[in-house]
C-alpha cells in the first residue's frame, strides 16, 4: 500500500525551506534551502535533495547533501550560508542549480548530470564582460533566483528582494536597494546576460496604486509556464502568502493573478485572522499525475528559521486564474486521511492560543503570558527519532487537522500528552461545533494515554482539539479507534 502523505511532508526532524518542487522523469525532487532545529539564521545548511515518486507522494527518499556550501570559490571560508535555490534542466541535458551566497547581490550556478546530483560549481551569472550580474548599480539584487527554460530553448532568470520601509532604508544604507522583480534572459550557455528588464513585478513603493498594491514582491521568485501563460509565483509584501501573476510573454505585461495561499489562510474564503502562526513563506508549482499542487513552508519552535514544507493540491481554472486554497493536513494525500489510524500532532495546520496567534518576521516575538502553542521535538540534534509535537498547550488553546473520511464506526479517540495539564480535552469534527468527545486529563511526566469515546458520522471532516483547564501540555499523537 502507499503510504499516506501528510503536512509537513519531510519527517519531522528535518527543515527544508524554500523548496522548489521540479518534475524529472517519474519523480518529484526538491530543492529548497537547510533550515536547522535550533538554529540562529536562515539556511545554514548544505543542500540536501529529497525526492518522491510522482504517483506516491507519501514515499519521500533522502537524496543526502547534493552541494556542499564550501564548494562556492567565493565560500571557501564557509562564512556565507546558501540561500533559497532552483533547479532546471538545460537544453544540453544537464542540470543547473542556481543560487545566492547571502552576502553576495549575485547568484552562482552549479551543475550535475543527474537531478540528485551531486552539484559541482558551474560559475556565475555574468554580463559578457565577466562583470557577474547583480554588482553593477543599474542590476537588480540576484536573491532568490527562479528559472524557467522556455519551449524554445531560450532561459530566463528571475531575482529580486523588495523590502520596504526601515528594511528598504538599511538596505539603502548599504547601497543596494530593489524595488521589484527582475527578469534576466540567459544564453543557452546558462549563465551570460543577454538582457534583463527591472521591476517587472512592483515592490510595495511601486504597486501603491496599482492592481498589485498590499500584494506588492517581496521576494521568492517562481516561474512556470502553464498552458501556454506564463506565471510568476512569488512572495508577497504581507510576507506569509504566495500570490500570483500572468503573463503572454516571459518578459513582459504581468497582471496580478491573487493569492494561491497563506500560511494563515488569510484571504481563503474572506477570513481575515491567522489561524495559525505566520512568517515568511517560499514556494513553486508542479504538475504530477494531472494534478497541480502549490509548494510552500512553515515556522516551527517559536522562531522564524526553523521551516519545514508543506503542499496543497490547487486549480487551474480555463481562464488562468487560480483560486485560493486551504492550508490541511493531508494535501499531497490522494484526498483526506483514513479516520482510524496514529496521527502526530505535527500534521496539525491550525494551531493558535486563547489570544490567537502572532508572526514570526524580523524579530523573535515573547510570549510573556506563556499561552501560546509551538511545534518543536524531542532532541536538539537532527536524528531520525527526534520527535516532533505541540508544545505548551494551554487552556484556550487550539489545534486543528483537516481532513478526515469516517466511516461512522470510529467508536474511541486516545491523545498522548504530557506536562501539568489537568482539566478537558475536547475534540470537535467542526470549528465551534458540537463536541465530538471530551477527554479528561491530568498531569503526567511522562507521555501517557488519555482516552473517550468518539462519535463523528460518515463522511469528510476536521478534527479540532481544544483544552479547557489548567497548566499545560505537550501533544504528541493521538489515535483514531
Amino acid at each position: 500500500m502507499k503510504q499516506p502523505a501528510f503536512n509537513p511532508y519531510l519527517p519531522g526532524y528535518e527543515y527544508i525551506p524554500d523548496a522548489e518542487p521540479r518534475a524529472f522523469g517519474d519523480r518529484v525532487y526538491i530543492y529548497g534551502s537547510h533550515d536547522f532545529f535550533g538554529g540562529d539564521r536562515f539556511c545554514p545548511g548544505d543542500y540536501v535533495c529529497w525526492s518522491a515518486p510522482a504517483d506516491d507522494l507519501g514515499n519521500w527518499r533522502n537524496e543526502g547533501v547534493i552541494y556542499r556550501r564550501t564548494q562556492d570559490p567565493n565560500n571557501r571560508d564557509d562564512r556565507m550560508d546558501l540561500y533559497a535555490p532552483d533547479c532546471v534542466q538545460g537544453p544540453d541535458g544537464r542540470y543547473y542549480l542556481y543560487y545566492t551566497p547571502n552576502r553576495m547581490p549575485s547568484v552562482s550556478i552549479a551543475v550535475s548530470e543527474h537531478p540528485a546530483g551531486p552539484f559541482e560549481y558551474y560559475g556565475t551569472v555574468s554580463h559578457p564582460d565577466g562583470t557577474p550580474y547583480g554588482f553593477p548599480e543599474t542590476d537588480t539584487f540576484g536573491f532568490d533566483p527562479g528559472v524557467l527554460v522556455d519551449d524554445d530553448g531560450s532561459v530566463w532568470m528571475y531575482v529580486g528582494f523588495a523590502p520596504f520601509g526601515a528594511l528598504k532604508e538599511m538596505f539603502r544604507k548599504n547601497g543596494r536597494v530593489c524595488d521589484g522583480m527582475a527578469c534576466v534572459k540567459l544564453e543557452r550557455d546558462m549563465k551570460t546576460v543577454i538582457r534583463h528588464k527591472a521591476n517587472l513585478i512592483p515592490g510595495h513603493d511601486l504597486a501603491i496604486g496599482t492592481e498589485f498594491e498590499d500584494h506588492g514582491f517581496y521576494e521568492a521568485s517562481s516561474p512556470r509556464k502553464i498552458n501556454g501563460r506564463y506565471y510568476l509565483i512569488y512572495s508577497s509584501e504581507r510576507s506569509h502568502d504566495l500570490c500570483y501573476a500572468v503573463s503572454s510573454r516571459p518578459d513582459g505585461e504581468f497582471r496580478y493573478g491573487g493569492i494561491i495561499v497563506s500560511i494563515g489562510d488569510i484571504g481563503y474564503q474572506g477570513n481575515t485572522e491567522a489561524v495559525n502562526y505566520t512568517g515568511n513563506t517560499h514556494g513553486g508549482l508542479v504538475e504530477l499525475g494531472g494534478q497541480w499542487y502549490v509548494f510552500y513552508h512553515r515556522q516551527t519552535n517559536r522562531q522564524k528559521c526553523a521551516r519545514q514544507g508543506c503542499a496543497e493540491k490547487i486549480e487551474i481554472l480555463g481562464d488562468g486564474s487560480i483560486p485560493q486554497v486551504e492550508i490541511t493536513s493531508c494535501g499531497l494525500n490522494a484526498g483526506p486521511l483514513p479516520a482510524k489510524g496514529i496521527y502526530e500532532a505535527r500534521i496539525a495546520c491550525n494551531l493558535s492560543s486563547r489570544e490567537g496567534t502572532f508572526a514570526y518576521l524580523e524579530t523573535f516575538e515573547d510570549d510573556p503570558k506563556g499561552i501560546h502553542p509551538y511545534f518543536t521535538q524531542l532532541a536538539a540534534e537532527r536524528e531520525e527519532d527526534s520527535l516532533q509535537y505541540i508544545a505548551n498547550f494551554t487552556s484556550g488553546a487550539l489545534a486543528g487537522f483537516k481532513y478526515f473520511r469516517f466511516s461512522g464506526d470510529e467508536t474511541e479517540i486516545r491523545v498522548s500528552l504530557r506536562g501539568s495539564a489537568k482539566g478537558r480535552m475536547t475534540v470537535s469534527a467542526a470549528l465551534s461545533g458540537k463536541p465530538a468527545a471530551c477527554i479528561e486529563v491530568a498531569g503526567t511526566p511522562d507521555f501517557s494515554d488519555f482516552c473517550a469515546p468518539l462519535s463523528v458520522p460518515a463522511g469528510d471532516f476536521p478534527l479540532f482539539f481544544t483544552f479547557d483547564g489548567s497548566g499545560a501540555m505537550d501533544l504528541m499523537c493521538f489515535e483514531i479507534r
